[in-house]
């Protein structure tokens, strides 16, 4: 999968589809030469001349050549100060104020592995065949090492790169830039930008913009990778769809702040990095010291953002995921927050394990207010024991009556965080993240906890685990609900303090992977306000993050197509809620919300004992069919249909299995047209040689709509309830859609080979 080319001096990396070469120039400097669809062979005929450039210094200890210039060369991890004017990959401090960085080759290595990253989350190789490419840097002044970490996996045409720093000298260096990966390409003239934007109940929303010359920046400096931005970035060639177009991405696997961006300069070169954000950040290295960078990924697809989705999702499904839950099934959930917020005692949690059982869910979450005297939102975080007013026989009598009913039992948890009004900051007030001699501030009437402290992360593990080993505990959501101010660490001296976020994160690393290690069969979900923490960070010690405290299921239509750009389906958490919406006031059919939430983990959070006879009924189908259909969602293969670009567009999605002879497809109208005309949809993802029997599984229409003429609703290829067409014809001609009557319907179908006689 890698080879270097001793007489040219040449770096081949081969995926199964792709091709990344680089090369070492005169004077020792790694240039770039190209990333896209594989090559077999190499011989320049793409290569960058070097030219006589206006304004480009040369380097001092080159050949006496006006051509070269780092300026305009293509480089691989650029540094600052040394006569490259664009954005730098790498800045250090020296002792005398200086901060010129010289990096130069030294040697390679090519390691028949995929290394893990101290404290850090990344890809690994499981039963895989791996390979990784060391570059060695150096810089002669200070002595810094600097080693270049290329990684990549047989089945896989991810690119896994990461940093590794030694100070070899004799003087301390302080990082103050130190991305995990730069990138230098030309001929992206007419290309755009595509990154994960939002808010809090509207996160990763899609945005696109032309790529321009200048440095378009995407970042976080809240300490979290944040609802506001999301560690992902992508150029794509114009017009680029779900099934057409060339993806150029990065990923991050971190869960802090971050920052990518793409700068192209005045001869349309463009720079793709992604790393730490350099902002508030800074780390010192005492001779012989090591600092490595989280990882970052890189992807590229030829064939459009479906593509490159499916390579994200089969890369992070079963080579970043781990543990029994990256195959298990997911329970599916009631979780008891929109159906009772803080006003709940055992009874009325104990009615709501009763109707779980009854329509045959398997798990009961208790979320937020059960521990402290916490009523609201503005005590006892920190302090994690249980209310006894509310739950008199302790958290082990719900878990028990729990098990009674077959019903597995889950618990809300915020141990990054700590309320003024609790014990823990009684005791323990300097524990909380403050500049000494500085009022602090608030969010949600809480602080931060300085994770960045050993003693702090040991209470985290400590006060967690009591609680899961002695209730029993199989389920853990695990929110986090304000960023970071004040960042300052009472641990670190001054000269360190931009140490702090990058610290906390590695706390909170160290604490999730021991608390993993004590409870290997416990399901922990990541949450932050809804999906404000959704990174490939957190993937790794959890499988699965609440998308958005945004339920309403039209909304969730965008959030959950952004969502899946990057994640797979089965680490989306999406429930059926309570209506009139309690974000947006929507009133959705319970069929329509339930097919929105099978596009991900799938679960219940409204409450469920006040259903009618008639939704109890609907309920229950829709978990039998959830059921029999899990095997397919959670080990098929997504396609995008129709993407929601706008709200109110109408969404559909295909999910097909490995086998390719099952699949289902899910249909989204969110507004009605009054005399529509037909609508035909393409299908992808099926095999051509196949023919297919259809038939409905679940439809919104007939059940809100009976008044409904029936000329409307039997429009369309099922009138008999199911037909057969073939692999190909749904594919390339397309099947045309019944007309839906009314806001917010749906249908799903179900797919199903056949042999045609």
């Amino acid at each position: 999968m890698i080879t270097f080319d001793r007489e040219a001096h040449l770096f081949h990396i081969r995926t199964p589809h792709t091709s990344y070469i680089m090369d070492i120039v005169s004077g020792g400097w790694l240039r770039h030469l190209y990333w896209g669809a594989r090559l077999e062979h190499w011989h320049g005929a793409a290569a960058m001349p070097m030219m006589d450039r206006s304004f480009a210094p040369n380097p001092a200890d080159t050949p006496p050549d006006r051509r070269f210039s780092l300026d305009t060369l293509a480089q691989e991890y650029p540094a600052h100060g040394n006569s490259d004017m664009r954005e730098p990959a790498v800045r250090v401090a020296q002792e005398d104020g200086s901060r010129i960085t010289d990096l130069r080759y030294v040697s390679y290595d090519i390691v028949p592995e995929k290394k893990k990253l101290p404290g850090l989350p990344a890809v690994y190789a499981d039963q895989t065949a791996a390979e990784t490419l060391e570059i060695t840097l150096r810089d002669a002044v200070t002595g810094l090492e600097v080693v270049l970490s290329y990684a990549v996996l047989a089945d896989s045409d991810a690119i896994m790169r990461s940093v590794w720093f030694t100070n070899r000298g004799l003087r301390a260096v302080t990082l103050e830039r130190a991305l995990s990966a730069c990138i230098d390409i030309g001929g992206l003239q007419g290309y755009e930008l595509l990154w994960l934007p939002g808010a809090w109940a509207r996160e990763r929303q899609v945005e696109r913009r032309p790529l321009g010359h200048c440095r378009q920046v995407v970042e976080s400096r809240r300490g979290a990778s944040s609802p506001q931005e999301n560690p992902f970035l992508a150029l794509v060639a114009p017009g680029t769809d779900e099934t057409h177009g060339e993806v150029y991405a990065l990923s991050f696997i971190y869960s802090g702040s971050f920052a990518a961006f793409a700068e192209m300069d005045q001869f349309d070169v463009t720079r793709l990095a992604i790393g730490l954000n350099p902002f508030d950040f800074s780390w010192e290295l005492q001779p012989g010291e090591s600092f490595v960078t989280p990882e970052a990924v890189l992807l590229y697809a030829a064939g459009g953002l479906g593509e490159m989705s499916r390579g994200f999702h089969a890369l992070y499904r079963h080579h970043l995921m781990r543990g029994c839950w990256r195959d298990w099934e997911r329970p599916i959930l009631v979780n008891n927050w929109e159906a009772t917020y803080f006003d709940f005692d055992a009874a009325k949690l104990c009615r709501l394990i009763d109707k779980a059982a009854e329509l045959g869910m398997e798990l009961m979450v208790l979320d937020d207010g059960w521990f402290g005297h916490r009523n609201d939102d503005r005590s006892s975080l920190g302090d994690w024991s249980e209310d006894s007013q509310k739950l008199p026989e302790g958290l082990e009598g719900i878990a028990q009556h729990a098990q009674e009913k077959g019903i597995r039992f889950g618990l809300w948890f915020e141990p990054e965080m700590v309320s003024e009004d609790s014990e823990l900051y009684r005791s323990h007030s300097d524990w909380a993240m403050a500049v000494p001699g500085r009022p602090k501030s608030t969010g949600r009437s809480q602080y931060v906890l300085d994770l960045s402290r050993r003693e702090v992360q040991d209470y985290v593990i400590a006060a967690v685990a009591d609680v899961i080993r002695r209730v029993k505990v199989s389920y853990v959501k695990w929110d986090m609900n304000r960023h970071m101010t004040e960042v300052y660490s009472r641990a670190l001296p001054a000269r360190r303090q931009k140490e702090t976020g990058h610290r906390y994160m590695l706390g909170l690393y160290r604490i999730m992977e021991e608390l993993r290690e004590q409870f290997p069969t416990v399901l922990f979900e990541s949450c932050s306000g809804g999906g404000g923490r959704f990174d490939p960070g957190m993937l790794y010690y959890m499988p699965q993050t609440w998308a958005s405290d945004d339920s309403d299921a039209v909304e969730r239509l965008a959030i959950q197509y952004g969502t899946s750009l990057v994640y797979p389906p089965q680490a989306i958490g999406a429930h059926v809620s309570a209506i009139p919406n309690h974000q947006t006031g929507r009133q959705e059919p319970l069929v329509t919300r339930a097919l929105v939430a099978m596009a991900g983990t799938f679960g219940y959070e409204l409450d469920i004992t006040r259903f009618t006879p008639e939704e109890s009924r609907e309920v229950q189908e829709q978990i039998a069919l959830f059921k029999e259909l899990r095997p397919l969602f959670y080990h098929g293969e997504l396609y995008r249909l129709l993407v929601p670009a706008r709200r109110g567009d109408a969404a559909a999605w295909l999910v097909v299995s490995p086998d390719r002879r099952q699949a289902f497809l899910t249909y989204v109208q969110p507004l009605a047209m009054p005399n529509p005309p037909h609508r035909f949809l393409k299908l992808a993802g099926l095999d051509s040689n196949l023919s297919y029997e259809v038939r409905e599984r679940l439809t919104s229409a007939r059940e809100h709509y009976p008044q409904a003429p029936q000329s409307w609703l039997e429009h369309g290829p099922l009138q008999q309830g199911s037909q057969v067409f073939g692999g190909d014809e749904l594919m390339q001609a397309g099947i045309c859609l019944p007309v839906l009557m009314g806001d917010y319907q749906a249908f799903g179908w179900e797919l199903t080979a056949v042999e045609e006689e």
